[in-house]
């Protein structure tokens, strides 16, 4: 069998995302380096005018359709790794997971749909063992800062105490940036299907849904899905929309790293809304607002009015000066069993969906190709069981992210 000949494609290069991705890639890497990388999508006019934007004439293109097999499976075999930022990947996403495994090449994206997460996992895992393709879900602001703070703090936490924390708490304390068409097409369609499916709105409410089966994991997760006072973080806490997507993922690691943090380890995340009655009422707010979101989506009338006249389409989002102004704080509190405490920040420096996930997801991309089939075997991986610290580097040199230890013993 002969050799890639990329390192990386970007499928769905002239998406939203896909589009701040190939800038990031011309910055970091351009045309005229031993590492090689190609843009694929559906439309020649748009791949070429993407090319002219960039200056990235001399970078290969090729035609691809979600829908196509035989276009899928030709890029498949010429590439390392398919990095695909073309959703909602339950509606576009399943064939080029199909095609990625048959073949063995290896593919990360920036999902946030847990339950599309699960039926690939459920339907595809097998087969890439045997085919030995290593397929890297949640390589965007859902998951890496959390699955990599986790880790991060873990790491520091074994180094001070021993042995991992058995409860972790994640405050999103900044947040800055504006949301995309395709993420909000993502959450109508969760939405959607959880309305139709009684099975799937109970999975969605389990912490350990993504896990392998025999986790044997038992600890009960706490869920901030209202208004509540942290008194770790001495402040008011609101839920975090990410959480239930971040939460699984980092379950999924701690079970795929032969539960490194902890047999009965919790986790949860939340949105610090300050010390005062007016933090608790932000924190209630917030509540009241993706509940009242949720349900509208849910309903067949009312979901087509929020996508025709209220919602941002597919293919909008926040402009270059708002990704730009964009960034992100999250704290990390690890509590261990001893009763000491350790305090952890993860941040970005652009806006997180966006700027920031597009940086992400190239590094992700990057250091997925260097990984030896040798060293991780085919499955389904998180960003933490298979990238580990190499990506906190990486990330910390290469995409605006910083990783520090704020509070220790």
């Amino acid at each position: 069998m002969t050799s890639p000949e990329y390192d990386i494609i970007i499928f769905g290069a002239t998406s939203f995302v896909g589009e701040i991705l190939t800038g990031y890639m011309m910055d970091t890497y351009g045309s005229n380096t031993d590492f090689k990388w190609a843009i694929a999508g559906r439309s020649e006019n748009k791949l070429q005018a993407l090319k002219e934007k960039y200056r990235a004439q001399t970078i290969p293109h090729f035609i691809a359709d979600a829908a196509d097999e035989a276009q899928l499976s030709d890029i498949a075999q010429k590439t390392k790794v398919i990095v695909s930022t073309v959703g909602p990947y339950a509606l576009y996403g399943e064939l080029l997971i199909k095609v990625c495994v048959k073949y063995g090449c290896d593919y990360c994206d920036l999902t946030g749909e847990i339950q599309w997460y699960k039926r690939m996992v459920d339907k595809y895992e097998k087969d890439a063992k045997k085919s030995g393709a290593r397929i890297v879900h949640c390589c965007g602001f859902d998951s890496i800062p959390s699955d990599l703070g986790v880790l991060f703090l873990q790491t520091k936490a074994k180094e001070l105490f021993g042995s991992g924390c058995q409860q972790v708490k994640m405050r999103m304390a900044k947040l800055k940036g504006g949301a995309s068409g395709g993420t909000i097409a993502s959450m109508v369609n969760i939405a959607k299907e959880a309305a139709k499916d009684p099975e799937l709105r109970k999975e969605l409410k389990n912490p350990y849904s993504i896990c392998p089966k025999n986790h044997n994991f038992t600890s009960r997760q706490d869920n901030v899905s209202g208004a509540v006072f942290d008194e770790d973080f001495n402040c008011w806490v609101g839920p975090f929309v990410m959480g239930v997507v971040n939460t699984r993922v980092v379950h999924r690691s701690n079970a795929l790293l032969n539960k490194a943090y902890h047999e009965q380890f919790k986790y949860d995340e939340a949105m610090m809304m300050g010390q005062d009655k007016k933090g608790k009422s932000r924190a209630r707010n917030m509540s009241w607002g993706l509940n009242i979101f949720m349900i509208l989506a849910a309903i067949k009338p009312t979901r087509w009015i929020l996508e025709r006249f209220v919602l941002l389409k597919p293919g909008q989002g926040p402009t270059e000066e708002e990704q730009l102004k964009g960034h992100y704080d999250m704290r990390f509190m690890g509590i261990h069993e001893n009763g000491q405490k350790i305090v952890t920040k993860v941040t970005g420096d652009r806006d997180p969906g966006y700027g920031s996930t597009a940086k992400m997801l190239g590094q992700a991309a990057v250091c997925l190709s260097k990984i030896s089939k040798q060293d991780k075997e085919g499955g389904f991986w998180t960003p933490a069981s298979i990238y580990g610290e190499a990506l906190i580097q990486t990330l910390t040199e290469q995409s605006g992210l910083t990783f520090e230890v704020l509070e220790k013993p």
